[in-house]
């Protein structure tokens, strides 16, 4: 990929701290370290905010109810969120990362692409680069980070995952394709399980699978994401780092194989892509005031229904309640709905978990 220096390869790093909220907790209190600990309230309401490797191990995940990860690891310790010091520590990394480049483009408070391809300090390679800061983040916060190295964005994002905890990998220009062609579908960044599942039943499992798909079947099946699968599949990624890029939104669509009817699936649909907005917004930290869902009929007619609330929607029922709510406002359907989406806006950095909204949809 040309860089925005001419006759110049893009250097991107992908730095991914190492549990991060849950390590910060095991740094500043000692009896936790080599625990299986989750950050959140492990009342029966709770949810896992993020967790430990130790409770990894035994599959707790972020995102998953405290008594589903209990009943995984009763051993579990709950460590109370606290925002205010996770944000001060991705300050300090902040910092770190700007003594290298001012590209840096965060992604949440633990993740961020650098564009080193002229860096501050003249390092000659970006691996011996992110060797660096990775030095540099644990002797200044105590903390491991990953890293990932390549020649654009999604590249490095997906190096980032293969030497998890406390390693990096590169990606070279002359491997990215023969990379992409070996890696299942299902763990390409920014291919959810039900995107992977609709591959699935076209047969495609692989890079090589999808890079064997010409454009006009992936935009048939994929609408306009079917562009972008076609050159991730070739290891083909144009996007520059965006240097403090501030995000006014998050949403999540899908466009169905088939239009649904049944009000029962469209709820469900609904509840999917409300579930990948989460996502986003609890590992970026921030919580929106605005819920908006979409919904595209099967004669391709449109409407959008919006709520705005007095405080931030910060938890992952809360959204469910909300999205499903303003769905259900539409109903009985007079058409097939062939796409839903869902947008949370509004955003507002919330310091702690807000307890749970109360939403009086119905």
């Amino acid at each position: 990929m040309a860089s925005d220096h001419p006759g110049l390869m893009r250097k991107i790093i992908h730095i991914d701290m190492d549990a991060f909220f849950a390590s910060v907790e095991q740094r500043d209190n000692p009896a936790l370290k080599g625990k299986p600990v989750a950050v959140g309230h492990g009342a029966a309401r709770g949810v896992v905010a993020a967790a430990s490797y130790e409770a990894r191990r035994f599959g707790v995940r972020s995102a998953m109810p405290s008594t589903t990860a209990l009943r995984k690891c009763p051993e579990l310790i709950f460590a109370p969120p606290r925002f205010d010091v996770y944000k001060d520590v991705s300050r300090q990394i902040r910092e770190i990362f700007l003594d290298y480049t001012p590209l840096v483009e965060p992604l949440s408070l633990d993740e961020a692409y650098l564009d080193v391809t002229e860096n501050l300090r003249g390092i000659a390679t970006a691996y011996l680069t992110a060797k660096e800061i990775r030095a540099r983040i644990f002797e200044v916060t105590g903390l491991t980070a990953s890293a990932g190295i390549s020649y654009n964005k999604f590249l490095a994002k997906q190096a980032s995952d293969q030497r998890k905890p406390n390693g990096q990998f590169a990606i070279l220009p002359e491997e990215g394709a023969a990379f992409v062609a070996a890696l299942p579908v299902a763990k390409f960044h920014g291919i959810g399980p039900k995107t992977a599942e609709r591959m699935k039943a076209l047969n495609i499992h692989t890079g090589a699978d999808l890079r064997a798909c010409d454009m006009a079947f992936l935009q048939r099946h994929f609408g306009k994401s079917g562009a972008w699968y076609y050159h991730i599949s070739r290891g083909e990624d144009d996007r520059p780092v965006e240097p403090e890029r501030e995000r006014k939104s998050s949403g999540a669509e899908t466009t169905f194989r088939e239009d649904l009817v049944n009000p029962a699936d469209i709820e469900a649909g609904v509840a999917d892509m409300a579930d990948d907005v989460w996502r986003w917004c609890d590992k970026a930290g921030v919580y929106g005031r605005t819920v908006t869902v979409k919904i595209k009929f099967a004669d391709f007619k449109q409407i959008t229904r919006s709520r705005s609330f007095t405080a931030p929607v910060a938890t992952q029922s809360a959204l469910h309640d909300a999205a499903i709510g303003l769905v259900r406002a539409v109903f009985p359907l007079v058409n097939g709905v062939r796409l839903v989406g869902v947008t949370v806006s509004n955003f507002d950095e919330v310091e702690e978990q807000t307890p749970q909204l109360a939403l009086a949809l119905n």
